[in-house]
């Protein structure tokens, strides 16, 4: 299962589409609270969030699933990069941080990566 969070719904439908067409399994939320509160939090293999959002950030997100004890694979997506945000997401265990725009092919690529990673160890 892979969760796609982003408060744009286009982009939550294109990325979905991606998603499946790897033959995944996607679900997506507009929200980082209703991630949150769905029933696959514990069945999710990786996690693409976007990092600025409404209420809960990104961010906050990963820091909340590391609070309940979930140490996720996250793909953070941002059109808004800068260093400090990367550097706390991958300090705290985040697999990778596209930038908006980036071509499907990227997030397919990185996306496979991970859940390579994650089915070896």
């Amino acid at each position: 299962m892979v969760a796609i969070v982003d408060d744009d719904e286009d982009v939550r439908i294109a990325m979905e589409s991606l998603v499946r067409s790897l033959r995944l399994t996607a679900r997506t939320f507009a929200s980082a609270e209703a991630f949150l509160a769905s029933d696959i939090v514990g069945k999710t293999a990786c996690l693409i969030s976007d990092v600025k959002m409404p209420g809960m950030s990104g961010l906050d997100l990963q820091d909340a699933l590391l609070a309940q004890g979930r140490q996720l694979p996250i793909i953070f997506v941002t059109a808004y990069p800068d260093e400090r945000s990367r550097s706390r997401a991958q300090a705290q265990g985040a697999a990778e941080m596209l930038i908006k725009p980036f071509d499907a092919q990227s997030l397919a690529d990185c996306l496979m990566r991970v859940l390579q990673r994650t089915s070896e160890t």
